[in-house]
């Protein structure tokens, strides 16, 4: 039985669902969605205890709400500290926190390639459903794919941004070494 790889497991996915719903969160205020749906009522309720107190300490630069950001950094570096203690490897502070900023932004990369993916699936079967979850999903993936759009106007009535979109967002995740 391998405890420690389990263990460690256990930690990086718990540590990373968290972060998720903390950059989910982020990027909802960033886009300024309606936070009386329930899925933004259920990322505040998770993430409050954590970022309410977060946020007597670290103030918000402009628009970005900075203790989110910090938060996450945090859990990131947590979750690199307690899995290399399982792996029984030393690794300095400044190796780590490179480490951390990579892997988040692996997150928001991974997220949006997800969030895409998402819509073009929403547009395909259910783009008249009433799901709360259908708005959020348009309201995140909007300021990716309007820009692109623009480049690209649509083909026989095809909107191929999308898969611009996808194709950037995997180049960006290969140059970040995922």
């Amino acid at each position: 039985m391998n405890l420690s790889g389990a263990l460690i497991y256990l930690v990086g996915t718990t540590i990373d669902l968290y972060i998720t719903a903390i950059m989910l969160r982020l990027l909802l205020q960033w886009v300024r969605a309606d936070f009386y749906n329930p899925l933004c009522q259920f990322l505040v309720k998770a993430t409050n205890p954590v970022l309410v107190p977060a946020r007597r300490i670290v103030p918000s630069v402009g628009r970005l709400d900075a203790a989110s950001v910090v938060v996450m950094l945090l859990l990131e570096l947590i979750q690199l500290a307690i899995i290399n203690q399982l792996r029984h490897g030393a690794t300095e502070l400044p190796t780590l926190l490179l480490f951390a900023v990579q892997k988040l932004l692996v997150t928001l990369l991974m997220t949006y390639f997800v969030l895409i993916i998402a819509r073009v699936i929403v547009s395909w079967v259910g783009g008249r459903s009433r799901h709360p979850l259908i708005p959020l999903i348009y309201q995140l993936t909007e300021p990716v794919l309007r820009p692109i759009s623009r480049l690209v106007p649509p083909l026989g009535g095809v909107d191929l941004s999308p898969l611009f979109a996808l194709i950037a967002l995997r180049f960006l995740l290969l140059l970040l070494g995922w």
